[in-house]
């Protein structure tokens, strides 16, 4: 009977039980056959065997007690697991509560971004919060897309938003490493917090992320979510999006990146200040290093692919924007919000730049300060080049964008010295005066003022045309005070002067201060028959579809110097380059005009010339004001102005310059007699002229030459018969 129940409650080691009441009528069953045992000793069983027995009993049990301990466990982890479950399903539920309805979920969009494109259509710049436009996909290099994948979510592709093995494996490399080391996020994760969420680590943050990662793949396809990520990811050094982070670092269309390049962007993407090229050049070069073996594991490469990628050299991004098209870019920007107001779409604006000019400007700049700004004391230079419409071909702002952003060309305010002197005679030259009228060069004083000529030098009787060709100071005050400082002011606006200018006499030596852009502008009207041209930069606007916003209005300029006096200009300012102070500006094939200009100390030298195709100011100084080591208008800026000119007329037709030396307008009349200069013949014998041996052979007169030294009460009479003359 004892052995039958024996049999029937032995119990082997199995998983397939975990009742306790069994193993309990076991042990029970076996305190009970013990003294059974006793009472029947015939039945017992041989030492050799119950030793055995006895062995196997214990390894059944510690078998028993192993297996339970399992099975324990696993109980317990399905079990917390399902709470788990639960918690984190009640965690989601709370702060997916707290989100708005799924159905007013929109990606936002991207911030407009302005291109900035040069006359023949090539991408000068981006300008807008991200620094570059949005491109599709497939207007990428294929390289961006798969080194960004290899290194930061290999399974894209499959994954449903979240990568469990991605999180795990990131989760274990942190474990082992001490520290994290490794991101769990995919990439339709790390969009949905680069769209909707703020930087900071919370739960509440993760969760939405989650939320919204499963939004997103369910609203969008793969290759939608990768082109948008692409083009919004901040790559560092202010770029956000492939594009921006593309001409930033190589200065090239995302779409020409090659396979080395493309390695450094995704590089970057674990931390893209730190990594910038920009900032570290080593540092993201070995970040790139191990992108191209991420790229090999995942088979998008092949390792001849990545050896040649690696004799590649280094990357080495200067630490903001280059090029001088950066210039005009923010020139760009300052003046579009006047024209469209304010711009909330993407846009494309067209310039009047010459990407070929503008390179052959930088050039002239550089080269110019990089061979004398040291032994000169030079350190700034600045180029405005323009056509017969105003519309700027060429803008240099300064030596190096990358290093200062100021624009010297268009917002630098500097005295022009006696390049502002075109301006005095041709207002002379509107109240009757000629190239031919003569004036006395000798020391002149008005009030407490007495100028004098660079050479410090006396010529005596000179006609107005050798008196601009020398740049005589004596001269050009003597004029203003015929004419009267207001009335070359006028002068000087309607030719496209507009900054501030102050109404005395030494305004003849250009003593008010001008931007290089303006006064450039105002030469061009001698080039162009004697028309305003209103300098601009923008062509037009439009949107991305074509829609145009904005487009200039300057086919139809009005007339602001009389043909005759245009003439007789461009006879005076074309001896300034041929035989006078601007002979350095001389160029081979073309016929050329021009005026040089000196502040005083050397502090500004200036050359501003022209030829039938364009009209181009040259200025070079220094920021503060330093005085240069005697660099005149004549000098470093004539011989910059022949080196972009030159380049800038090969291989154009020569046209020649409207010359003449025609009578003065019918309108001005002239109360002495015909062809006769009126002041001279009124101040006939008033004073006599002062002996000169510097008087030149050559000089021609066409009357008496007025008095020599102007006194202030000499000065008040004289002008009291001019006004009489003109009827003012």
């Amino acid at each position: 009977m004892a052995r039958k129940t024996t049999s029937r409650d032995r119990i082997e080691p199995s998983f397939d039980s975990i009742q306790p009441r069994t193993g309990k009528r076991s042990l029970a069953d076996d305190r009970v056959a013990k003294p059974s045992a006793a009472r029947a000793p015939s039945r017992r069983k041989p030492a050799g065997k119950r030793g055995r027995g006895k062995g196997g009993a214990r390894g059944g049990k510690r078998r028993g007690g192993f297996v339970g301990v399992i099975r324990g466990l696993v109980y317990w982890c399905f079990v917390l697991a399902i709470w788990g479950g639960i918690g984190v399903a009640g965690v989601v539920a709370y702060y997916g509560a707290r989100m708005p309805s799924a159905s007013t979920w929109a990606v936002p969009d991207r911030s407009p971004n302005v291109k900035i494109v040069s006359v023949s259509n090539d991408v000068m710049a981006n300008r807008g919060a991200t620094g570059g436009e949005a491109l599709l996909l497939g207007d990428m290099s294929p390289y961006i897309p798969e080194a960004v994948i290899s290194i930061e979510d290999r399974r894209f592709y499959s994954h449903f938003g979240i990568d469990p093995i991605g999180l795990a494996r990131a989760v274990a490399t942190n474990l082992f490493a001490g520290r994290t080391v490794q991101g769990g996020s995919t990439l339709t994760q790390q969009l949905a917090k680069n769209l909707f969420l703020s930087p900071e680590r919370t739960l509440e943050r993760k969760v939405q992320e989650v939320l919204l990662s499963f939004w997103l793949e369910h609203k969008f396809t793969k290759d939608q979510i990768l082109e948008m990520y692409l083009n919004r990811v901040y790559f560092g050094s202010g770029s956000y999006g492939v594009e921006a982070a593309s001409r930033r670092y190589f200065n090239k269309p995302a779409r020409d990146v090659g396979l080395a390049e493309a390695a450094l962007l995704a590089g970057l993407l674990k931390a893209p200040s730190r990594l910038s090229p920009a900032h570290d050049p080593q540092a993201a070069e070995e970040r790139a290093q191990v992108v191209l073996k991420a790229m090999s594991d995942a088979g998008y490469v092949t390792d001849s692919e990545i050896a040649t990628a690696l004799t590649r050299p280094q990357t080495r991004a200067k630490s903001y924007w280059t090029g001088s098209e950066n210039y005009v870019a923010d020139m760009v920007m300052d003046r579009l919000p006047a024209l469209i107001g304010p711009v909330t779409e993407d846009l494309v604006v067209e310039t009047t730049i010459d990407f070929h000019l503008q390179s052959e400007a930088e050039r002239a700049i550089r080269d110019a300060i990089a061979d004398s700004g040291e032994k000169l004391a030079v350190s700034q230079g600045a180029l405005v080049s323009l056509d017969g419409t105003g519309a700027v071909r060429a803008l240099i702002g300064g030596r190096d964008y990358s290093t200062s952003q100021f624009n010297r060309a268009a917002d630098a305010r500097r005295q022009p010295g006696s390049a502002f002197k075109p301006f005095v005679y041709a207002a002379a030259l509107e109240i009757g005066r000629t190239p031919e009228s003569v004036r006395n060069d000798a020391p002149v004083r008005i009030g407490d003022w007495t100028p004098e000529n660079y050479d410090q030098k006396y010529r005596g009787a000179v006609t107005l045309s050798d008196a601009l060709a020398e740049s005589l100071n004596t001269i050009a005050a003597q004029l203003v005070m015929e004419v009267g400082p207001q009335q070359v002011i006028k002068t000087a606006r309607r030719l496209g002067i507009e900054s501030p200018l102050q109404a005395n006499a030494s305004i003849a030596l250009g003593t008010s201060e001008v931007t290089l852009l303006e006064l450039t502008s105002a030469y061009a009207p001698f080039m162009n028959g004697g028309y305003k041209a209103t300098p601009h930069v923008i062509r037009r606007v439009t949107t991305l579809d074509g829609r145009v916003l904005f487009e200039n209005a300057y086919e139809h300029p009005p007339r602001v110097i009389d043909p005759a006096v245009n003439a007789m200009m461009n006879q005076m300012l074309a001896r300034v380059v041929q035989e006078g102070t601007g002979r350095s500006a001389r160029l081979d094939g073309w016929q050329a005009a021009g005026k040089t200009g000196t502040s005083q100390s050397f502090r500004d030298a200036l050359f501003v010339g022209y030829t039938a195709n364009l009209t181009t100011g040259v200025w070079f100084g220094n920021d503060d004001g330093k005085p240069m080591r005697k660099v005149t208008g004549g000098g470093l800026p004539a011989q910059a102005w022949h080196a972009f000119m030159q380049a800038a007329h090969k291989g154009v037709p020569a046209i020649g310059l409207q010359l003449g030396n025609p009578a003065p307008p019918a309108s001005v009349g002239s109360p002495v007699g015909s062809g006769q200069d009126p002041v001279a013949g009124l101040l006939q014998g008033l004073l006599p002229v002062p002996a000169s041996s510097d008087r030149p052979t050559a000089a021609r007169q066409d009357g008496p030459t007025p008095p020599a030294e102007i006194g202030a009460t000499q000065s008040r009479q004289k002008t009291t018969l001019l006004d009489l003359i003109l009827g003012n």
